[in-house]
């Protein structure tokens, strides 16, 4: 029962923070600059009379608060409004992009947490101090990057110099589909930083894990470095990283956006971006919902999963419900 009154609780206030959130895009975007209907005809001239009756046709006459509350209860049916630009529901228009950017965020958070754990182990365990000194310099210039000139570096590097890798887009102008050597530039540009974050934060839960008296006491036992290193100070060190790969999920798919721009890619970030410049407030507001839903929902289960790893909170749970 204390299980489920805490993640009942948790579920609260993640509904709650979604509806800020939502209230404070809304405001945004209602005081940022732009025309909505002017996205319906591009660069065309718009006259009085027509702008009148599309700002009639979509309520966009209506006052904020009531297009607020008919924005909420859109929301809770599935119905993301309705795309002037694309002449489609934003829905739609949001998961035919959606996949792509899922097709280089994931792979490059498997890539980020992959390396991460290894070279932030190897960093807190080696005795070579250029080593451990290399490893710590190389992941703060990581992080410290900007991905979107870490994605330009990458292009000019790969691409311009070396023309070992295209540049933009996810598949040449000859043909259709998705090319991997497309999807390699990308990939790095959004792993690369996230590696760097996950690498410090591996090293230091590491060598905080090393100085326990358990390690100690396994060593003592006649244990191998390398059994103590994999055995007991690995799997213990990983629990801050449940923390850490739920948090670089969500930073990673909202890092896209700059990085599509950069290179091209046809994905939910491209998208945003495009509708920023074309004030379409809908799609802006869709993709950010998604975007925050996203967060918060793998926030809760990182919740969940770090409590089922983590013996000292399912300990603190039995204790409770024992009381």
């Amino acid at each position: 029962m204390k299980w489920v009154a805490y993640y009942g609780k948790v579920v609260v206030s993640s509904l709650i923070l979604i509806f800020v959130v939502i209230m404070i895009m809304f405001l945004l975007l209602e005081l940022a600059p732009g025309d909505p209907v002017q996205s319906l005809v591009g660069q065309v001239p718009v006259s009085d009379a027509f702008r009148a009756e599309m700002t009639a046709a979509y309520g966009l006459d209506r006052p904020l608060p009531e297009r607020f509350v008919a924005y909420i209860a859109n929301i809770a049916t599935g119905n993301l409004g309705f795309s002037f630009a694309n002449q489609e529901p934003v829905g739609e228009l949001i998961i035919g992009r959606l996949g792509n950017t899922l097709l280089i965020t994931l792979p490059s958070l498997v890539i980020a947490s992959i390396g991460g754990i290894l070279l932030g182990a190897i960093a807190a365990r080696t005795r070579s101090k250029w080593l451990d000194g290399g490893l710590s310099y190389a992941a703060i210039g990581g992080f410290s990057l900007p991905s979107f000139w870490l994605g330009l570096l990458l292009i000019l590097i790969f691409s311009v110099n070396l023309g070992w890798l295209p540049a933009q887009g996810m598949s040449s102008y000859t043909s259709t589909g998705l090319s991997i050597p497309h999807m390699i530039l990308p990939i790095l540009a959004l792993a690369i930083t996230e590696m760097a974050f996950m690498l410090r934060i591996m090293r230091a839960s590491m060598i905080e894990v090393l100085g326990q008296d358990y390690i100690d006491t396994a060593r003592s036992k006649g244990l191998s470095s390398d059994l103590v290193l994999w055995r007991h100070g690995m799997l213990n060190s990983m629990l801050p990283m449940v923390s850490v790969i739920g948090y670089s999920l969500g930073f990673t798919i909202a890092g896209s956006v700059l990085i599509e721009k950069v290179f091209g890619w046809p994905g939910m970030g491209l998208l945003l971006y495009e509708s920023i410049q074309r004030s379409e407030n809908m799609v802006v507001m869709g993709i950010l919902l998604i975007i925050t839903v996203t967060v918060v929902l793998v926030n809760i289960l990182t919740d969940i999963v770090y409590g089922l790893v983590d013996p000292r909170i399912r300990a603190r749970f039995r204790r409770t419900v024992g009381v």
